[in-house]
């Protein structure tokens, strides 16, 4: 996927003003209007230009664009970083209008999904609007519950129409069991109302962070756990880490690579719902480095043959 410099397309500078992003799409849009221009490509450079203008025009938008800062050229293959938005407060009520089915896959990776409800923004609201953005969590945290001050960026315009991110901290309370994707609902933290009407809400939408040992799956936390060619093969009871602390665990004789033990109830567990944890088994095959070591090896070939391929019919 290519990269895609908005400010390049329109021809300003980062730091342009926002009046200043207006006054150049006008200026594009009219050159290469597909009812005006002859050019070949003007209808594709009419459709990026207000793609740009979509995401510049909007502080939202554009302070969470900005953040990938110069370290790209046009052009370039991209792909956005894991929860490349966490931190960034977005406004629920859809694009600003624009046709975004003629948008780029460039802009779909990263303003997509739940910033594009695609029914345009209302112009007026006596409510104050309500914000959305995406927090980062650790599986502990999901798992026990927690209180986290978390720090969101809301972009801000200044006098001279500039936009900048102003962070503000929250206090949030993580429940216990909370699985990735839902949305915690932080009452009147949205944008003010108007004529003293209440401000909106807030919805905070849960990723994880990676975890060394663990990875999630709805409700279902997934560990690989490495294992001796003699422990599968004769049975053991090993210690292993689930998020509450360490269990002991049999592994049953005759275990091969890639068995999956389940461990009831140690997953993500909130009420009535309940989660596991999924042990995956992983053989770790010494390596022989010295002639004894080789003799084993071969003594065991000879007292246990076996052709694991023998399915494939070779």
């Amino acid at each position: 996927m290519e990269y895609k410099d908005y400010y390049q397309t329109l021809g300003v500078a980062r730091d342009a003003s926002q009046d200043q992003i207006k006054q150049a799409y006008r200026k594009v849009a009219r050159k290469y209007h597909p009812d005006v221009s002859k050019e070949a490509n003007a209808e594709a450079k009419f459709k990026a230009a207000g793609e740009a203008y979509e995401v510049l025009k909007d502080p939202e938008k554009r302070a969470a664009y900005d953040q990938f800062g110069a370290n790209w050229r046009d052009g370039q293959n991209f792909e956005p970083p894991p929860n490349w938005d966490a931190g960034f407060e977005f406004r629920g009520a859809g694009y600003t209008g624009a046709d975004a089915s003629e948008f780029s896959d460039f802009f779909e990776s990263l303003f997509g999904g739940d910033h594009a409800g695609g029914q345009g923004r209302r112009t007026f609201r006596m409510r104050g609007e309500d914000q959305h953005a995406k927090i980062l969590i650790s599986l502990t945290d999901a798992y026990q519950g927690a209180q986290k001050t978390i720090t969101l960026n809301r972009p801000v315009v200044d006098d001279n129409g500039r936009v900048s991110a102003s962070p503000h901290r929250l206090n949030v309370a993580i429940p216990k069991g909370i699985v990735e994707g839902q949305r915690i609902r932080l009452e009147g933290q949205g944008l003010p109302g108007h004529g003293g009407s209440p401000a909106g809400d807030l919805y905070l939408e849960i990723a994880f962070e990676q975890d060394r040992l663990f990875h999630a799956e709805k409700r279902d936390i997934h560990l690989t756990l490495p294992i001796t060619p003699w422990e599968a093969a004769l049975g053991a009871s090993l210690t292993v880490p689930t998020l509450g602390g360490n269990v002991q665990v049999k592994i049953p004789p005759g275990s091969q690579g890639g068995k999956k033990l389940r461990l009831k109830g140690k997953g993500l567990s909130a009420g009535s719902h309940h989660g596991d944890q999924i042990v995956t088994l992983r053989i770790v095959v010494p390596e022989a480095t010295t002639d004894e070591q080789r003799k084993l090896y071969a003594a065991m070939a000879e007292l246990m043959p076996l052709n694991p391929r023998m399915a494939m019919g070779i």
